[in-house]
């Protein structure tokens, strides 16, 4: 038997798989990460003199789909997420 974690979503918790709700919360992780990049290519883009936010969602869409970057994000999420558990396992000892 898996051992069961609760999922907190807005308005009820859930009881899930430890490795599900580890799943969804590197998922989270990346999509922040490129809310994040995407809020600083378009802030960015506007700066410049002949600047648009069309042309900074551009540049967003062909850096984000780069797959060395999202092979990067997905693995600092990954990292991020294992190291936060096992720093909360060591604490409770």
């Amino acid at each position: 038997m898996t051992d069961k974690t609760t999922l907190v979503v807005p308005g009820q918790k859930l009881s899930v798989p430890k490795v599900f709700k580890r799943t969804i919360q590197v998922a989270i992780s990346v999509a922040l990460t490129a809310a994040v990049a995407l809020v600083l290519v378009v802030a960015s883009g506007m700066l410049l003199a002949r600047g648009s936010s069309s042309r900074g969602v551009d540049i967003w869409l062909t850096f984000i789909n780069r797959s060395d970057i999202q092979a990067t994000m997905v693995l600092t999420a990954i990292v991020t997420v294992l190291f936060v558990y096992w720093q909360r396992d060591r604490e409770r000892r």
